[in-house]
């Protein structure tokens, strides 16, 4: 055997595991995304509706490229046997008791949204009439959705079963698959919500900003290409959040069941976010942006906006390698590729360099206490963000092929050797 083949043997035996989204369907839902745009600047489309129609834009091509190309729908992973059907009324009385589940659950969200007046206001409330405009349509839709699938499912009787069955008492169903259930439905409530709200702020900032002179000025163009990085990452968690399904292999298959997860990054996002303005963890007080520090230094102005517009990307495209399958909590299928090839948490790391960057806390424009406590605030805002990759890691360390691809990246990925360069090991 040459030195060559025994190489290349080694290679193929130390391989990256296969990534469970494919390049082509992010690639479909980013053109996707950009023809859409194209057309509403052209036509100066800026309204939340339009903001809507981006997110369409971004899912129809994921999902027919899914289905077409990849052929999603046919991975045993799906739990869909398609080659055997059922006859109706074998699995009419799993499904009915599904539904009670299905709706009971729904029913439960409705009444935390109509409780919490956080929820009625804001930008919030364009949630609330997006989700309370779609809620008779899926009421009457998981009908003969329901009635469908379960004659093709491997095992029809999941957590929705486990409710209703519980709920009704027609069933002995195990505790587990009702919390599983359960904590699937609050990661999707709760991230749902604040991701449509959301939508139309940024879509309608991106398509507003006037582009005349803009290649001149490196501040303005480096703000507005990190808007257009946002605008992206946005469209695409809202599809990620709104298709969890079986059909495209994009269902959830575990929630994370640890608390610790939970808290982590719960405290990231509104109402219990303690990053925004007066919270514990705001590190802005006392501090300026990168363009107060650089200004009347066009070089540095130019350079610096071209290193935040690149972290932007990475952290826009880590959202885009999911395709489908965006969602915070959840276990919907192990990535390997794209960014997930050189970093396991390629979205956290470019976050948290674009905030040093940008924020610069080691200088301030009051006194050193003020450097001092901001770069103390904001190096624990990053141990926050380390804490969520840490018990991410917990929780998908319980699928084998996370275990394969979290031992190759150790071995092979650039960002873990570095770091453990860094730490002499």
């Amino acid at each position: 055997m040459t030195a060559d083949s025994i190489v290349a043997t080694a290679d193929r035996a130390d391989s990256r595991p296969a990534s469970a989204v494919s390049h082509g369907v992010g690639l479909a839902g980013l053109v996707g995304v950009i023809v859409w745009i194209a057309v509403a600047r052209a036509y100066g489309m800026d309204g939340p509706y339009a903001a809507l129609v981006n997110v369409l834009a971004c899912g129809i091509p994921m999902i027919a490229w899914s289905i077409l190309v990849d052929k999603v729908h046919r991975r045993a992973s799906t739990g869909i046997d398609w080659a055997s059907r059922r006859p109706w009324r074998e699995t009419l009385d799993i499904s009915l008791v599904k539904l009670a589940g299905l709706w009971a659950t729904w029913a439960g969200i409705a009444l935390i949204y109509a409780t919490g007046r956080f929820y009625w206001d804001g930008n919030f409330a364009f949630a609330m009439w997006c989700l309370g405009t779609a809620a008779p349509f899926l009421f009457l839709l998981s009908i003969p959705y329901v009635l469908w699938l379960d004659r093709y499912l491997v095992d029809p009787r999941d957590g929705a079963w486990a409710l209703g069955a519980w709920l009704t008492s027609t069933g002995s169903p195990a505790p587990e698959a009702i919390y599983g259930h359960l904590r699937a439905w609050a990661v999707k409530a709760f991230f749902l919500a604040f991701m449509l709200a959301i939508v139309p702020p940024g879509f309608a900032d991106f398509i507003r900003t006037p582009t005349f002179g803009i290649l001149a000025d490196p501040v303005r163009l480096a703000n507005w290409l990190i808007t257009f990085m946002f605008v992206i990452d946005v469209a695409f968690a809202t599809v990620g959040y709104i298709l969890t399904m079986r059909p495209l292999d994009a269902h959830i298959r575990s929630a994370n069941p640890y608390a610790a997860g939970w808290a982590a990054a719960l405290i990231c996002y509104p109402p219990f976010i303690l990053m925004d303005t007066g919270g514990p963890l705001d590190y802005h007080p006392g501090t300026a942006d990168w363009t107060y520090w650089l200004d009347g230094h066009p070089m540095l102005l130019a350079l610096v906006g071209a290193i935040l517009v690149i972290l932007t990307g990475i952290y826009a495209w880590a959202t885009v390698a999911f395709g489908l399958r965006f969602s915070n909590l959840t276990h919907r299928g192990i990535l390997t590729h794209g960014p997930y090839a050189w970093s396991r948490h390629p979205a956290y790391l470019t976050k948290n360099l674009f905030w040093w960057l940008s924020t610069v806390p080691l200088l301030s424009t009051g006194s050193l206490a003020d450097a001092a406590r901001a770069t103390l605030i904001l190096a624990a805002v990053s141990g926050v963000y380390y804490w969520r990759a840490r018990t991410e890691e917990r929780h998908l360390s319980a699928d084998p092929v996370y275990q394969d691809y979290s031992a190759w990246m150790s071995r092979n990925a650039p960002v873990p050797r570095f770091f453990r360069w860094i730490g002499g090991r």
